[in-house]
Parts: C-alpha cells; sequence; structure tokens
C-alpha cells in the first residue's frame, strides 16, 4: 500500500484530512485509505494493482456493476457531443419520462446534482407549500450535509462522533425536531406542536447499517401526516431500486407526498431528484414562489447515465437479480452465526449489514450504538487484508450488485467464518 500512502501524504497537504467525503479516511476503523485507479464488476483496483472484491460499490449506485459496458459506451457516446449545455436538453425529459412511468406517485421531478440537493429542496418546498418551519427528522437518518439535517444525523456524522457539525447556526437547528425511527409516540409528541411542515426519513435505513422500519411504521406516518397537514418525504437515494424494483414506498404500500432520489438514477455519476405530487411540484420556480435552482442540474453526461442503467436495470430484471444473490448471502451467513450472541446480520433486497452485537436485530440509532465498534475496525481490516472492501463504519450498509457472483458470497462467508473462529 506504499502508493496509496504516498497520495494520502501528499493528499493531506491540500485536501483537509486528505479527503474529499470523512468516511473515506478510515478514521473509524484505523489505518490510512486507499486509493484506486480503476473499477470493472464487482471488483475495484488499486493504484498499487491489487484487486478489491467490492461490497461498497460507490456507496449505492453501481447495481449494475462498474463500468457496465453499454453504460460505457451510453456516456462515450454523449460526451462527444457535448459535457453540459447550461441550458435544457432533451434527456432530461427523457430521464424524467421514465421515472414518471417506473415509480408511483412521481408525478412531476426535478434534477438536481446530488442527494443532499435533492433533500435540501424538497424540504424548502414542504416549507413554502405549507406555510410551516419546523421538520421532523430521525436519529441515524442521513438526508446529506445542509445546515439543519446534521441534527443526530447517521453515517458520517456518527462515524466520526458528532451529532451536529460546527458552523450551523442554533437558529437553524431548532427548526429540526428529532425523533426516534421506529418509534410512533415519539413522532406524534413532535407533531402535537402543530408548526411541522414535514416528515423526512429514510423508509429503509442504510446509514445507522441497514434497519428496517417495523410493521405499520410507515402505514403510521402517514396516516399522521394527514391528522396534522404535514408531508411526509421518502428520501430514497439509498434505497431506492435498492430494497424493490423500484421503491420502499411500493414495496411497504405508503406513498409519500415527496420522494428524493440519487444514487442509481445517475448510474454513478453525480445525479439527484426531488418530485411527488404535481400540485406541490408547481410551487417550484418558474411557477411558484419556491426557489430552487442549479447551473448543472440535468446534465447530458449524468441523464444518459441514469437512463441506460434505468433501462438496463428493468430490461434485465436485475432487481430479481440482486435480490436473490441478498438472499443467498442472507442464508448463508444466518447458518454460520446461528447460536452466537455476540453477531448479528439483516438483509433486504441487495443491501446488507453485519452487526457485531447480538439479540434481536437494532431498530433504531440507540440500539446500534450498542454495537462493538471496536471489533467491527479489526473486521474491516480483516476483510481488506482478505482482498474484499466493507464501507469503513459500522453505521454504512454493505451493497451488492448483479455482477456479483455466488463465489463472491462464499468468499464472504468463508472469509467472515475464519474472523469468528479466530477474533474472541
Amino acid at each position: 500500500m506504499a502508493k496509496s500512502a504516498e497520495y494520502y501524504s501528499k493528499a493531506k497537504e491540500l485536501i483537509p484530512g486528505g479527503v474529499d467525503s470523512p468516511v473515506r479516511a478510515f478514521g473509524a476503523v484505523g489505518g490510512d485509505p486507499l486509493f484506486f485507479k480503476s473499477a470493472k464488476g464487482a471488483y475495484l483496483e488499486s493504484v498499487e494493482g491489487d484487486q478489491y472484491l467490492d461490497f461498497v460499490m460507490s456507496w449505492g449506485p453501481g447495481v449494475l456493476g462498474h463500468a457496465n459496458e453499454e453504460v460505457v459506451k451510453a456516456v462515450q457516446d454523449q460526451a462527444a457531443t457535448a459535457f453540459s449545455f447550461g441550458m435544457s436538453c432533451p434527456l432530461e425529459l427523457e430521464l424524467a419520462q421514465l421515472m414518471n412511468e417506473t415509480i408511483k406517485g412521481l408525478e412531476m421531478v426535478r434534477f438536481v446534482s446530488s442527494g443532499t440537493e435533492a433533500t435540501m429542496s424538497a424540504i424548502r418546498l414542504a416549507r413554502g407549500a405549507t406555510g410551516k418551519d419546523k421538520l421532523i427528522k430521525f436519529e441515524g437518518c442521513y438526508h446529506g450535509h445542509s445546515d439543519g439535517l446534521l441534527v443526530k444525523a447517521g453515517s458520517g456524522v456518527s462515524t466520526f462522533g458528532e451529532s451536529s457539525s460546527a458552523g450551523v447556526p442554533e437558529a437553524y437547528v431548532s427548526c429540526t425536531l428529532p425523533a426516534i425511527y421506529n418509534d410512533v409516540e415519539s413522532v406524534e409528541a413532535q407533531l402535537k406542536r402543530g408548526d411541522v411542515a414535514a416528515i423526512i426519513l429514510e423508509p429503509v435505513a442504510g446509514n445507522m447499517g441497514l434497519i428496517q422500519p417495523n410493521p405499520g411504521f410507515l402505514k403510521k406516518l402517514r396516516e399522521l401526516c394527514d391528522q396534522y397537514d404535514a408531508l411526509l418525504i421518502f428520501d430514497e437515494v439509498m434505497c431506492g431500486f435498492r430494497v424493490h424494483e423500484t421503491t420502499a414506498a411500493a414495496l411497504y404500500d405508503v406513498q409519500p407526498d415527496l420522494f428524493c432520489f440519487g444514487k442509481v438514477i445517475g448510474g454513478g455519476l453525480p445525479v439527484g431528484a426531488f418530485g411527488g405530487r404535481a400540485d406541490l411540484m408547481k410551487q417550484l420556480a418558474p411557477l411558484g414562489p419556491v426557489y430552487q435552482a442549479g447551473t448543472l442540474s440535468g446534465n447530458p453526461l449524468a441523464m444518459r447515465a441514469g437512463i441506460e442503467t434505468i433501462n438496463i436495470f428493468l430490461r434485465d430484471k436485475v432487481w430479481q437479480k440482486t435480490a436473490d444473490l441478498g438472499a443467498s448471502l442472507n442464508k448463508k451467513v444466518q447458518a454460520l452465526i446461528a447460536g452466537r450472541d455476540d453477531v448479528s446480520f439483516v438483509q433486504l433486497g441487495s443491501m446488507f449489514t453485519l452487526f457485531f452485537r447480538g439479540g434481536d436485530l437494532p431498530t433504531n440509532m440507540e440500539e446500534v450504538g450498542a454495537c462493538d465498534f471496536e471489533r467491527f475496525g479489526r473486521f474491516f481490516n480483516f476483510m481488506l487484508q482478505q482482498g474484499m472492501l466493507l464501507p469503513p463504519s459500522q453505521y454504512e450498509a454493505n451493497f451488492l450488485s448483479v455482477a456479483h457472483s455466488e463465489a463472491d458470497l462464499q468468499r464472504y462467508v468463508d472469509a467472515l467464518e475464519t474472523f469468528l473462529n479466530q477474533d474472541k
């Protein structure tokens, strides 16, 4: 790893912490980060030339695997025409139509360049549409790094032991009301204030590890939003096209007022989107009073990659194939850990998490906090030595792709068995 160490040393002189996203720093698991130069299928190649079986998959977008040949060709063709217009192009309409036809309840959509922009814009729209200021978010759900959404967030924020962030005005933080995931009473207690514009959540959480909603939880949120005149926002940036062929909303038969998307819909290029009810979306400028804009929104390269990715995803029944892989991995791991009281495993669709805690699976952020984080760090580094890359935090979900094979899954299970036998 000499070349990675050299790059990291130089990067720390020019880039804060040597990374452009904190979780890449390996701070929670020890050691220095790797630098990568190429990716294909289910594998990454480091600058040293070493191959790593990848269970990060760019934190979700890589549902087809890295560098799918059809997507690469589509992006190359588009790049030869234009990188960016800064104006409208037909590809925006094509992807919007594809998503509208595929996703129930997505009547109108607007594209942005990141998941953070999508959630930030959806919340502004909710506040503008309701005339209320307060927002309910759940401890452990991460919705990007915009001010006000870092309150008791999951993912990288929790990885580094922070519940918020410096630089966020207290007045802004006061507009965000925390609730406990899977705890309806904590939500209704906040809604009774009468000034809540919206509830935002990951319907299937992936930023405190993979946490599923308890039976009826999402339906109850829908009922409460209707009762208290608040909007329901599903952040499906991570779980969209991962836990179901389309959305978690479809999986649980709960219709939000607004969706937020990213990851898969850009095929690995920077992208985000928010949308939902047409009457709400028509309150955005230039039609309405809620302002939102982006110079590179609807970027033709990202639109082309997203169109190609979703079309292949639907054509090749990628959802079913990745869900079958996930179920196979779950079966193998559950057989391995049966009877143990120090580890648990959860899988839904093409997402999974190994928790270093026994008993029932965690259902909220506090329960995830009871995991053995030091042991997770040892596990991460052991797997890295075995040529497998996991998300470098217990708070992150793992991802499969259609490029993974049963042999890849068995490799994970065999390494896990070796680790559990030697790390007691």
